[in-house]
């Protein structure tokens, strides 16, 4: 494997557009952290035109996944989490290739997991959360049992990842084996979720209950970031002004649901603005308490 990846490096460098190159060798035959290829390299480039895409191939007996992928994009999944591998990839990964130190940059600032960071991922969870709670809310009180289910079980997930991430740790694939030691307690009701002999509307009620006296105390702690927007000028804001806003541009779309909340716990407030002389259209822009 060695041999391979000296031959890709070397062919690779050729082109100006790569930044980094990393390798990811399959951990075991049924491991799907490199999608069960022998080996997966992540090409980091500049070139929009190359980024975004996926080549299979086979050298000397080796089958190898190659994804490319732009500085922005890796960021965004850092951020968000979505592509959950990518944590394992950049910790664990053989880095073959580093124009400016990108990849070697990145790694440390994973590892460090700033402030800053963990402030934007417990905001985009808290805020994931929501939703999926309310949403499991409003299908229990319609009997739509199932649909409330999987709903609590992403909101539960939510929780977990909120849970780990204010431990000052990544949340990786395996999140519930993370859980188990951080905080046995969201575990077990993992467990009374997917595993208890009460029925599905039960284990749903219950794990509703938990979240609406656990998980809303942290509403807080987890909006810190919209909380110090709001109190950054006297002025109150707009919603257009704020999913405007660089801090809170991940979260624009949950931002409605978000402040409607914050304002019925008393941690923002709504400002009513006229819009017009004849006062038929009144805004609601929203301030700090």
């Amino acid at each position: 494997m060695k041999a391979v990846k000296e031959q890709l490096v070397a062919r690779l460098r050729e082109d100006k557009s790569v930044i980094s190159l990393l390798a990811v060798d399959n951990p075991s035959i049924f491991s799907a952290v490199t999608d069960g290829f022998d080996l997966l390299l992540l090409v980091i480039s500049n070139d929009v035109l190359k980024t975004d895409r996926q080549y299979h191939y086979i050298k000397d007996d080796s089958r190898i996944q190659e994804r490319w992928i732009s500085p922005a994009t890796l960021d965004y999944f850092v951020l968000h989490g979505e592509h959950r591998n990518l944590i394992f990839w950049i910790l664990k990964g053989e880095i073959l290739l580093d124009q400016h130190l990108y990849l070697e940059t990145l790694r440390h600032r994973t590892l460090e997991f700033p402030a800053e960071l963990r402030e934007h991922k417990l905001l985009i969870e808290f805020s994931k959360f929501l939703r999926r709670y309310l949403q499991s809310k409003e299908y229990i009180l319609e009997d739509h049992t199932l649909d409330a289910y999987n709903n609590i079980l992403e909101a539960l997930h939510h929780w977990a990842r909120i849970v780990i991430i204010e431990a000052g740790i990544h949340p990786e694939v395996t999140v519930w084996r993370q859980v188990k030691v951080i905080n046995p307690g969201i575990y077990k009701l993992y467990e009374e979720l997917t595993m208890s002999k009460e029925t599905v509307k039960q284990r749903v009620q219950l794990v509703l209950l938990a979240c609406e006296f656990s998980v809303m105390s942290k509403m807080e702690r987890c909006c810190k970031r919209v909380l110090d927007l709001l109190a950054s000028r006297e002025e109150a804001w707009s919603l257009q002004e704020l999913q405007l806003s660089e801090a809170l541009t991940d979260i624009k779309l949950e931002l409605p649901l978000l402040l409607n909340k914050l304002v019925k716990k008393l941690l923002a407030k709504e400002i009513i603005y006229t819009v017009d002389e004849e006062v038929t259209l009144l805004e609601i822009r929203y301030t700090h308490v």
